[in-house]
């Protein structure tokens, strides 16, 4: 049940504004995130190597404090307030004047416009709010792909069991349906994963594109998982031949899989239903 009293308008507001500050957070997560499991994986290999790792000091979502890439000047609260402070600083650190790229307060765009179509769409209501953070996790994820062509266990793995504790309630999909989900979404990569690697000899996509792909099966339901792959080629293509056309990107390049799938999860979060209706009745 949502909260029927709350006007639609205001709590869209409200979701676009929290969803801001959400997405200042994804900036620290999609910046340290591959660096804290690179740190583990040095710390491993050192480990087997029988050598004590060198840990330094501590490094993770919360400490240190954030801090201007340039000269390393602290950045201060009055700093860092979603889009407003870099708009305030015309997009320079206010010490040492060096460019703020403008995809910081794009992401914190992006999080409040996710969390403002999420509670439009859905309500002040528990599924509201689940759609929420899947959107929140989708869009970091496909940060961190496109920076690294990584996608951390320490998000994917969460979201699918999330999804699947999310429609013990069938919030979004029946929970036999979102456990198939998750199966068939994995094994389905996993099998052309597989095929891809037996005719061509090297690998096509990683391992973290299986998990994502089951995590948003067990959001969704087995269903929509045609959908999703099918919207994630399209989006796919767009994107590459925009790259390529524009930005003269090499064709013979690998690119991250990751943010298609996300992409299009995100698509099919809002008109998946809707989709299989009309293409898989």
């Amino acid at each position: 049940m949502g909260l029927a009293w709350v006007d639609p308008v205001v709590a869209t507001v409200v979701a676009a504004m929290v969803g801001l500050c959400v997405g200042s957070f994804l900036n620290v997560v999609i910046h340290r995130l591959p660096k804290m499991l690179e740190r583990g994986w040095q710390a491993q290999c050192a480990e087997l190597r029988g050598e004590t790792p060198d840990t330094g000091p501590a490094y993770n979502l919360v400490v240190p404090r954030s801090a201007c890439p340039g000269c390393g000047a602290p950045i201060t609260a009055l700093q860092n307030i979603p889009v407003v402070s870099w708009l305030a600083l015309k997009g320079r650190c206010a010490q040492c004047k060096v460019p703020i790229s403008s995809r910081y307060p794009l992401v914190e765009i992006m999080g409040g416009v996710l969390a403002a179509c999420a509670i439009w769409r859905f309500g002040v209501t528990p599924q509201g709010v689940a759609a929420c953070g899947l959107l929140w996790s989708l869009l970091a994820l496909t940060m961190i792909d496109f920076d690294t062509q990584l996608l951390p266990d320490g998000i994917t793995l969460p979201l699918l069991w999330a999804g699947l504790i999310v429609n013990l309630w069938n919030t979004f999909a029946p929970l036999p349906d979102a456990v198939m989900g998750a199966v068939a979404g994995y094994l389905s990569l996993w099998a052309v994963y597989w095929a891809f690697k037996l005719i061509r000899g090297k690998e096509g996509m990683g391992y973290g594109d299986f998990k994502l792909l089951a995590a948003l099966g067990a959001w969704l339901g087995w269903q929509v998982l045609p959908v999703i792959v099918l919207l994630s080629s399209v989006v796919g293509a767009c994107i590459g031949m925009t790259l390529i056309v524009f930005k003269g990107r090499d064709h013979s390049v690998p690119m991250a899989f990751g943010p298609f799938l996300a992409i299009a999860g995100a698509i099919a979060l809002f008109f998946g239903t809707a989709l299989v209706k009309t293409y898989f009745p």
